[in-house]
């Protein structure tokens, strides 16, 4: 339902406030080209300018744990997990399941999960989730898939997957279930050590390109580094990462992906690894039964962003998941993620992580959090004032996702580049937006739509009362 407000003294006097904030902040800028495409507000490609609001970030819930790796042929320090949703119904989870074996567990849903049968590599005589056995740790430690979306891939080569210690090499399947090597040398090379970790590549409808991050290491500190290929064969020289101006920390795995709803925008959920940072003393490591003495450092998942090119957005340095409750979850190498953030509901999406790593009782749970919903321009009961940079869009809606609370509110506000408010869409004219909704159209009065502003350089400004705004879109 929405209601429709007259300006009243107060509104006026924040209008004023949040129109001098700007104005003082340079005035106009360059207009930020988003057609179509969803933003999100992980970074600080579309933020304008904040009165009285800031940026959250939101912590996934725990659901629980969807499978324990207590087979004869996983065991506690099975790891390297990635997550792929191909179609409606059908979720597979691929891992080492041993140091020479690679794995999949598969879903209808992403919340209940099982060990397909598959007579590829037997057990006792009987049939495994196991898909690919190696005499030698090689492909298989680290075995990470991923589904190719470049246009005109043929069906034959739709799965793709990078893995190897001294190199990696390049698999393709139809199935994600039955792979051949592409080729017997190495596709990725290094000098240095490197790939002794996950190491994730996939298509980039954005840069047009194949986009390999891998873990490497240069005195045993822990660093990211990408590499480019127009064909997944021939890669680029490898370029280290960076993070702009914020404390180093090491990162084991990257698990970088693009969003699957905003492709432009690569999610990074990390694990963050701190050395020597030890919790569990040896005495309570025997009472777990923590193997190889994985009980000295401990770790837990961070969020970054990249658009592309060679800079991690690290806006955020606080944890993104933090270890669970019970000593089990300290433990060196507990809390990685797994690669991949797939939609399980209309409104939510999971991610998965490891639990109790180098334990008899190693799992892994599944994660949730809303729909876009991993950074929230946020506005406590205080009304503040969110306004985004110049942006020009090819959509004739406007489409918000977003929630307030029973007394909270947003109402919305377009701007020319001269920070005026454009006639039929001021803040008068904005429905006052109340509830809890993903893909929520505003429509102005009269059921105006944004259709006549099209390619122009307009601003949107947030009028926003104990409310979150996760994302924008004009579709």
């Amino acid at each position: 339902m929405r209601y429709w407000m007259h300006i009243s003294v107060m509104t006026l006097s924040v209008m004023f406030i949040a129109t001098f904030a700007i104005a003082s902040d340079g005035g106009t800028c360059e207009s930020v080209p988003i057609g179509n495409q969803l933003e999100l507000f992980v970074d600080s490609h579309i933020l304008g300018t904040m009165d009285g609001v800031t940026r959250i970030l939101h912590e996934p819930r725990d659901e629980g744990a969807v499978i324990v790796l207590n087979k004869s042929w996983e065991g506690p320090i099975s790891a390297y997990f990635t997550v792929i949703k191909d179609g409606e119904e059908s979720y597979k989870m691929y891992y080492r399941a041993g140091e020479y074996l690679t794995a999949v567990l598969t879903s209808r849903d992403g919340k209940t999960w099982e060990r397909p049968q598959f007579d590829l590599v037997e057990k006792g005589g009987e049939k495994t989730n196991i898909i690919y056995k190696t005499t030698t740790g090689g492909v298989t430690h680290n075995f990470a898939p991923f589904i190719d979306t470049r246009p005109g891939v043929p069906q034959t080569e739709r799965y793709k997957a990078l893995g190897g210690l001294d190199a990696l090499f390049a698999f393709v399947s139809e199935d994600g279930i039955h792979w051949k090597k592409i080729q017997d040398n190495g596709v990725i090379r290094e000098n240095r050590k490197a790939f002794d970790s996950q190491n994730v590549a996939f298509w980039s409808e954005s840069e047009n390109k194949y986009i390999c991050y891998y873990r490497t290491s240069v005195d045993k500190i822990r660093k990211i580094a990408r590499v480019e290929s127009d064909d997944f064969i021939h890669w680029t020289a490898p370029q280290e990462m960076t993070y702009g101006d914020v404390p180093f920390e090491q990162l084991y795995t990257n698990q970088t992906l693009p969003y699957y709803r905003a492709p432009q925008i690569y999610l990074a959920i990390a694990a963050r690894f701190m050395k020597d940072k030890q919790v569990v003393s040896e005495e309570k490591a025997k009472e777990l039964g923590v193997v190889m003495d994985m009980y000295h450092d401990c770790s837990d998942v961070i969020l970054m962003t990249t658009r592309g090119g060679y800079v991690y957005d690290r806006t955020f340095m606080e944890g993104f998941v933090r270890p669970g409750i019970g000593w089990e979850n300290w433990v060196s190498r507990s809390n990685y993620p797994a690669r991949g953030i797939v939609q399980t509901s209309p409104t939510e999406m999971s991610l998965y992580v490891q639990h109790n790593f180098a334990q008899p009782t190693h799992e892994i749970h599944r994660y949730s959090l809303r729909i876009d919903g991993f950074v929230s321009v946020h506005a406590s009961y205080q009304e503040g004032v969110f306004t985004t940079k110049p942006l020009t869009f090819s959509g004739s809606d406007l489409i918000l996702n977003y929630s307030t609370s029973a007394a909270g509110s947003i109402e919305v506000e377009l701007l020319d580049e001269n920070d005026c408010p454009i006639p039929g869409f001021e803040r008068a004219q904005s429905p006052l937006l109340v509830g809890n909704w993903i893909d929520d159209v505003v429509l102005f009065k009269n059921n105006k739509n944004v259709n006549e502003l099209i390619g122009k350089p307009v601003k949107i400004r947030f009028y926003m009362k104990d409310a979150d705004l996760y994302s924008l879109q004009f579709k």
